[in-house]
């Protein structure tokens, strides 16, 4: 099934991820779980339709300096929670590296090693792990029915969505079902008007067939990302699920207490 997009006029990738099914036959609850790309340009319908739909609790997977340059808006009632999955923004969702720029022009693959490169230390790192941790957390705290979470970064592809593969995991929803959520993303960031994945300083007289192909690679989500990193969890942890358990610290009766606080039968 295709998840909700919800009414956002100044955003995008905002889906609401109720209505999957698990596979032991339940469903998410509505109104309970959202993910979306950045919430810096949201306008005051936009607030109010938030509110109105119940979000409570906002966790910024951005990086200190994304931040800085775009800060969220939120209704009045949301509770804003920071947990930055980098240091510094390593999917290039938003660069002002001229370096970078200059990489890619004249490095062939330079964007895919790039992505893959982020999606190992989304895995591997202990800042990551500790954010992902801290979204968990908000996770079990928001209990009410009717009252949601939205987690989110720059463009809500890459490190939204690998919380939303550990998110809808937890849940029990089927690895075929969390894989096409993962890529669903495409489809909105091919709508996106204006959506670069980096700087605008290279003049578009000097752009070239390699800078094209490396901007597309940061500019989507691949399966080849999804499957290196879990591959690597694979090869460093064992699973997706040992990994959820070991390195996020998400035990047998968390697991539990957030499929009654998210799933409906």
């Amino acid at each position: 099934m295709m998840p909700e997009k919800l009414q956002i006029e100044n955003g995008f990738n905002f889906r609401e991820l109720g209505g999957y099914q698990t596979t032991d036959g339940r469903r998410l609850k509505k109104h309970k779980l959202i993910r979306s790309a950045a919430l810096s340009t949201l306008s005051k319908r936009d607030l109010t339709y938030l509110d109105e739909y119940g979000l409570r609790y906002d966790i910024d997977f951005r990086s200190p300096s994304e931040r800085q340059k775009q800060p969220d808006r939120l209704p009045a009632q949301t509770s804003y929670n920071f947990a930055p999955v980098f240091t510094v923004d390593e999917t290039k969702s938003q660069t002002d590296d001229r370096e970078e720029d200059n990489r890619l022009l004249t490095e062939r693959n330079a964007g895919f090693k790039q992505m893959l490169d982020a999606y190992n230390d989304i895995v591997l790192s202990a800042n990551a792990k500790k954010a992902y941790r801290k979204f968990f957390d908000l996770l079990l705290a928001n209990e009410r029915d009717n009252e949601s979470v939205i987690f989110h970064c720059s463009a809500g592809k890459d490190r939204t969505g690998m919380g939303a593969v550990y998110a809808l995991t937890v849940l029990g929803v089927d690895q075929e079902t969390i894989r096409a959520d993962y890529l669903i993303s495409n489809e909105f960031l091919k709508k996106r008007q204006g959506f670069k994945p980096v700087s605008d300083r290279v003049p578009v007289q000097a752009q070239n067939a390699i800078y094209s192909e490396n901007i597309r690679a940061l500019g989507c989500v691949s399966e080849k990302y999804l499957d290196c990193a879990l591959g690597t969890m694979q090869r460093e942890y064992g699973d997706l699920g040992h990994y959820l358990e070991t390195e996020l610290g998400i035990t047998k009766q968390q697991k539990k207490e957030l499929q009654q606080i998210y799933l409906e039968d």
